[in-house]
């Protein structure tokens, strides 16, 4: 029998906003039980609710009587699921409808189907009506669909560019695609795409990242298997170009997994005399090793904690080091939507004590003349450019590097949704030899 796959779908955000579960631990899970376009649909759910939650409970409020507590509370979540089907998918009514209720069965809760149905239906018939509410009367939280705390740190570092930043994070997110230049030219596999009849709809002048018109199935890609292409957002192909190796550079890639920065390091530069690859989850490598793998590439991958070099590091120092920092991930909540969920205020504090100490040990296997890219997908000021003015503050023998041509600027912040992109920072520093 064919699984339910609303009530598969409430289970995942059930996990992800009730027991702070990554959506991306959660979701594969649910996907091996469901079958061809059912993985997408599932995907599609669970992604929606995540991205429009405040403004989803806030839609069933005032229609439940009492709140569904303990084994019952995954089924509030299945009511969200329906909520979003009728108000944001094409999916007809009736099927959103009929699905939704008889998920409540496969939620081993049936005596619940008569009031789900019942809210369901009330939420169309309002729906139906013309919607009177005015937005501004709405919080904060439910009008923007992101977090209170978040809002205002937001709010704090970007007073003019706040509310478009935020309206970015719901925003779908582009494919972006990374020609490996040591197997193709960009210009030759575009011609390529146009013979499968993908479409593109920009190249990044800088890094020569490929954005797809629409998103397609990676076994679509011309010589995907080949390792003719990877998938990587066009922000995150910027650090590759500003790292700039060069032949027989040494190379460390801090926080490495899932490699994608790894790879395209080695690709840019085939001629390297040694690439690096550390993380502190030894499970996130495995990732590493399947994009080398598939790229034909080899690198040294190791098991480690950047901020303590001592037990893993041999003395010999580094020519180049992207430290792309363990962060809020901010930047890439229109991928990741749990993001919004999962964080905490409490977090970011952590956070950047964490990146100070990292980036405090890792400048001491930089060679001097050598060059260090720090690289966050945040937005929060604190963990990107405060970050890095208080190294250089501290740090006699660190120079700033001008990426952007607006010389007071302290690194790169990209913005969500800048040239369809994620929100990115990168910072560039030399050791004075």
């Amino acid at each position: 029998m064919a699984k339910n796959i609303r009530a598969l779908a409430a289970k995942c955000v059930f996990q992800v906003v009730d027991n702070g579960r990554s959506l991306s631990d959660e979701l594969p899970q649910a996907q091996s039980r469901a079958e061809g376009k059912d993985k997408g649909l599932l995907q599609e759910l669970c992604y929606g609710v995540l991205r429009f939650l405040p403004e989803l409970e806030h839609s069933i409020r005032p229609l439940v009587k009492k709140p569904l507590k303990g084994k019952q509370r995954v089924v509030h979540f299945l009511m969200l699921v329906g909520v979003y089907q009728l108000k944001y998918t094409r999916i007809p009514d009736h099927a959103a409808l009929s699905e939704t209720v008889n998920g409540v069965v496969a939620l081993k809760s049936p005596h619940l189907k008569g009031m789900v149905n019942g809210i369901l239906r009330n939420f169309q018939r309002s729906q139906q009506n013309t919607d009177t509410t005015d937005a501004q009367t709405l919080s904060e939280p439910v009008q923007y669909n992101h977090p209170g705390w978040f809002i205002k740190k937001v709010q704090e570092g970007y007073p003019q560019q706040w509310s478009s930043i935020l309206l970015q994070n719901q925003e779908k997110p582009p494919m972006w695609l990374r020609v490996n230049q040591q197997k193709s030219a960009v210009d030759d596999y575009i011609k390529l795409l146009e013979q499968a009849e993908i479409g593109f709809d920009y190249i990044d002048p800088i890094s020569q990242a490929v954005k797809l018109t629409h998103p397609v199935d990676v076994g679509t890609l011309p010589k995907f298997e080949q390792g003719w292409v990877s998938i990587q957002d066009g922000a995150a192909q910027q650090a590759a170009k500003l790292l700039d190796t060069q032949a027989n550079d040494k190379v460390l890639d801090c926080c490495a997994a899932p490699g994608g920065k790894t790879c395209h390091i080695m690709e840019s530069q085939p001629n390297l005399a040694s690439m690096t690859a550390i993380d502190v989850e030894p499970d996130r490598l495995a990732r590493v090793q399947e994009n080398l793998a598939r790229l034909g590439l080899n690198a040294k991958v190791i098991a480690a904690d950047a901020a303590k070099p001592e037990s893993w590091w041999d003395g010999d120092k580094f020519d180049r080091i992207l430290l792309d920092a363990p962060c809020s991930g901010t930047g890439v909540i229109r991928r990741h939507p749990d993001i919004k969920w999962l964080r905490k205020a409490s977090d970011i504090n952590e956070l950047t004590t964490l990146q100070a100490k990292i980036l405090r040990a890792i400048w001491a296997l930089l060679k001097p003349g050598g060059t260090l890219v720090y690289a966050t997908c945040s937005i929060l000021p604190e963990e990107n450019v405060q970050q890095i003015k208080a190294f250089l503050d501290e740090q006699p023998d660190a120079v700033h590097v001008a990426i952007t041509d607006k010389s007071e600027d302290i690194g790169w912040q990209i913005l969500p949704g800048d040239h369809s992109m994620d929100g990115f920072y990168y910072a560039k520093l030399t050791k004075k030899n």
